[in-house]
């Protein structure tokens, strides 16, 4: 699908940004299978998961990481493809981000010099994304 706005080219930023943020979503996933897999691993043996109700959290947890994994690759995927949903989640995120740098009075780190930086970055290209 091409883009309706006047221009459809992925900006590099853009792309840089979602390959680093697909990245880090499968980095998520895996770390969530991990958690799941591994909390079940003693009972799918056969030997009893003497942890009990901490296997169980395990393997919830586990779940939620593995499914926020996935919701991280989704939105690297609508950054990809240049679609004003992922540039509106990626944008309020980055505003959390900033307002909780503030509240911590943490103005000069890197976190809060780079996620201005994307912040501005990302509202100068976003004549770039379509819905």
């Amino acid at each position: 699908m091409s883009s309706s706005s006047g221009s459809s080219s992925l900006p590099l930023g853009v792309a840089i940004l979602a390959i680093l943020i697909g990245i880090y979503g499968f980095i998520v996933f895996l770390i969530g299978l991990i958690i799941a897999v591994g909390s079940t691993v003693p009972s799918a043996l056969g030997g009893g998961n003497p942890l009990g109700h901490f296997a169980t959290a395990g393997l919830l947890g586990g779940l939620i990481i593995l499914i926020i994994g996935l919701i991280i690759l989704g939105l690297a995927v609508g950054l990809w493809n240049l679609r004003m949903w992922a540039l509106v989640l990626t944008v309020l995120f980055l505003i959390i981000e900033l307002v909780i740098y503030g509240l911590a009075g943490a103005f000069i780190t890197f976190g809060f010099i780079v996620g201005a930086i994307l912040l501005i970055y990302l509202v100068a290209v976003s004549g770039h994304f379509s819905s």
